[in-house]
């Protein structure tokens, strides 16, 4: 064996909330033209495959949960005994199918994964097999660096389940994006996915009905209506998955983005009656489903739900229910459990996380500005900014984060230096205030009004750059928050600040997120570097798998260029913003405990790459430029630059 460092790994099952069979007929479009593409709402799921991977001589899967029976896998790296395994069927046989696609198509050597914990119940159209194909697909891209994507991590799952028995549709591996619903399209061999924004918090109970279907009969009846439609019955199925189902998609993602729970349920009972109208009568002796259908009207239910459809492929399966609130979901889970001897588990989907709290560290003494920093604090020092108003380089943050929507900021500085600070903020005196233009007073209300949002927090010792922040915990009050550089300001090349753009992604794509710019070949042993995949075709969102503090020039050209759109080698530094989640605090606390330093100190970079390993991480691109302050050269070079763009 093989010894390597262990990564954990999750993945979360889905749940495909609406718009069920349309991928697979999607596809169909590669031969009849005329037909609609396909669309669905899926969410990753709070149940999933809990496991560890190492790099290994073989491909090993093992588990000792009961589960498995003391069931494992452990094969040669070699197709064809993988794909004689995928073709066996059972649930190993995923896993040998997307180890042989990995095989096929990268250059790799073993994997051993073992899971450890699985609380998503197996055969309940959750996908528990699209599952742990994402997470061998996602065990071989970070073990052997293989610079996949999201979605490449998708690709490589779909076409190892492609190789087993079951051959499931696309819609599945939408659980490689978390616990976050996401809008798919499927046309042709094409899929085109984004992550929803949601306007409320929204309470799902899902139930197992404790009964039987043919999934195989199911796919198979329904496949028999495509590509071209020769009966009544093949041309209602074709509309109902077609026309009908983009139409209510449409809807359901206006009601999603507008919070508007009551009409969304209510859309979801429309869909399952136009399936059971116009779907059902191809597959008769499975879609019935006369279990699915007494829970859907049981009136004991409905106080508690705004609507319920089935899942999956439908049939006696499993339900879903839109509940109207936490405690509806609570009632209603209880009585499936008590009353009809059906399993149920909740999922809650959340608005994207908003940003409302910012972090500035600015304690120190600004030794490399000496001695101008013996009179004046090195955020204060003056920039024009394009107003033509001479301001302190911190004010000039304050206007960006009020911009921004940021409602509080926590500044750190060191225990002598509030004094400073509120004569700052506090109100100027009554013969200065005469003398100063209505425009000025104006603005000197304005500086009051910055004051009431600001927080001082200190660090009472001077223990790096991890500490400083780490000693923001209580302020950050569980949610995330945005953090600036002190002696950084930003300038945008658009409408939109730095910092709302900044913010925007990382509501987007939900994980802990680093601002990045690209810098100069000869200049990355001045920078921590970033390398990763490009999420978008815009090439602004990069899914980081490195981070390399200050590399050689020959090891960044050789490991850490990340191609753009012309194929041209780009390196990645940190711009200076930071979106911090509440897991880096914890990992934070537990490295100043433990007292792991770096170089002496506690280190932001070591605390996000942990959280990169454990969680993901992103950089984002913003579009504009980073000027430095801190030292003389940069500050002259800011002073006569920034506001010119």
């Amino acid at each position: 064996m093989v010894n390597q460092k262990i990564i954990d790994l999750f993945v979360p099952g889905r749940l495909c909330l609406l718009g069920e069979h349309s991928d697979w007929a999607g596809m169909q479009r590669i031969i009849n033209a005329n037909l609609i593409p396909g669309y669905a709402i899926v969410s990753g799921l709070q149940e999933g495959i809990y496991a560890t991977a190492q790099k290994a001589d073989r491909f090993i899967v093992e588990s000792s949960l009961p589960l498995y029976h003391g069931m494992g896998l452990d094969c040669e790296m070699d197709t064809q005994k993988l794909l004689m395994v995928a073709q066996e069927g059972g649930f190993f046989s995923y896993v040998a199918g997307v180890a042989s696609y990995i095989n096929d198509n990268y250059r790799v050597g073993g994997v051993k994964i073992t899971i450890t914990k699985m609380d998503l119940p197996i055969k309940s159209g959750l996908s528990s097999s699209a599952a742990i194909c994402v997470l061998v697909a996602r065990a071989f891209n970070q073990l052997y660096r293989l610079k996949m994507n999201t979605n490449g991590e998708m690709q490589a799952a779909f076409r190892g389940e492609q190789r087993t028995p079951s051959r499931c549709g696309r819609l599945d591996q939408a659980c490689a994006y978390g616990v976050r619903p996401v809008l798919m399209e499927f046309d042709g061999f094409e899929i085109y996915s984004r992550p929803l924004h949601i306007g409320t918090t929204y309470y799902w109970v899902v139930a197992d009905l404790k009964g039987k279907k043919d999934t195989v009969k199911i796919l198979a009846d329904l496949n028999k209506c495509y590509p071209f439609a020769e009966t009544e019955t093949d041309a209602t199925v074709q509309e109902a998955l077609g026309c009908d189902n983009r139409e209510i998609i449409n809807q359901a993602v206006k009601y999603m983005e507008q919070g508007d729970a009551e009409s969304l349920g209510r859309l979801m009972t429309q869909a399952q009656q136009n399936f059971d109208r116009k779907v059902a009568p191809a597959c008769q002796e499975e879609l019935r489903a006369p279990i699915l259908h007494s829970v859907l009207e049981d009136e004991n239910i409905k106080p508690w739900i705004y609507g319920a459809k089935g899942v999956g492929s439908q049939g006696d399966g499993t339900v879903q229910f839109l509940c109207r609130d936490i405690q509806s979901r609570n009632e209603l889970m209880h009585y499936l459990e008590d009353q009809k001897g059906m399993p149920s588990f909740s999922l809650t989907l959340k608005p994207g996380q908003t940003v409302n709290r910012a972090v500035i560290p600015i304690a120190g003494f600004g030794t490399r500005l000496f001695p101008a920093t013996k009179g004046i604090k090195k955020d204060m020092l003056p920039i024009l900014d394009r107003d033509g108003v001479l301001k302190p380089a911190l004010l000039i943050l304050l206007e960006q984060l009020e911009e921004a929507g940021i409602e509080k900021i926590c500044l750190v500085i060191g225990e002598d230096e509030r004094e400073e600070y509120d004569r700052f903020f506090g109100r100027l005196p009554e013969e200065h205030m005469e003398k100063l233009s209505k425009e000025r007073r104006a603005y000197e209300n304005k500086i009051l009004e910055f004051g009431t949002k600001i927080t001082f927090v200190y660090q009472k010792e001077r223990l790096g750059f991890g500490h400083a922040v780490y000693q923001c915990r209580e302020f950050a009050e569980n949610e995330p928050v945005l953090l600036l550089l002190g002696d950084v300001i930003y300038e945008s090349y658009e409408e939109k600040n730095c910092i709302q753009q900044v913010v925007e992604a990382f509501e987007q794509n939900g994980k802990a997120l680093v601002s990045i710019h690209a810098v100069k070949p000869e200049d990355v042993v001045h920078f921590g570097i970033l390398h990763g995949q490009w999420e978008d075709a815009e090439q602004t969102v990069l899914r980081v798998d490195r981070m390399y503090e200050k590399p050689t020039q020959d090891y960044a050209a050789e490991c850490l260029g990340v191609y753009n759109a012309r194929n041209e080698k780009e390196y990645y530094a940190v711009f200076g913003q930071y979106v911090l989640t509440p897991d880096v605090f914890e990992e934070l606390e537990n490295n100043i405990r433990e007292g792991r330093r770096s170089g002496g100190e506690y280190q932001l970079t070591d605390v996000l790459d942990t959280i990169r390993e454990k969680h993901g991480l992103f950089g984002f691109k913003p579009n504009g430029k980073a000027y430095d302050i801190g030292l003389p050269e940069t500050y002259r070079k800011t002073f006569c630059e920034f506001g010119q763009l």
